[in-house]
């Protein structure tokens, strides 16, 4: 399926709804859900996206743990992706990022982090 871009400069504010947790790939074992490029664990963190008077809560991927992201704080999220999905009748959207980063800290890679 068609791997969508979310343009998060339009976003007025994004904060950590939820906090970083690692997915869990086999509930039965407990093994975590691991990136296939970088090998890094993928978290899923939940994040409020506001924009004028709307809000919406999406859980986002993001492979490796996104260092000193905490509940109510400001982040910055840099190539946000939306996946469509359909399976045994079931569907979503499942998001993902490259980054996730407290808004003040200074940016990891090249690109610029959106929702700033």
């Amino acid at each position: 399926m068609a791997t969508l871009p979310i343009d998060t400069a339009k976003y007025t504010r994004i904060i950590c709804a939820v906090p970083p947790a690692p997915r869990v790939a086999n509930r039965e074992t407990g093994q975590l859900r691991v990136d296939r490029e970088t090998g890094k664990t993928v978290y899923q963190v939940g994040l409020c996206l506001m924009a004028g008077t709307s809000a919406d809560v999406v859980n986002v991927s993001v492979a490796g743990e996104p260092a000193g992201v905490q509940l109510g704080m400001p982040v910055a999220v840099r190539d946000l992706v939306a996946t469509p999905w359909e399976n045994d009748g079931r569907h979503g959207i499942a998001f993902r990022a490259a980054e996730i980063r407290p808004l003040s800290a200074p940016a990891t890679s090249a690109g610029k982090g959106a929702g700033q």
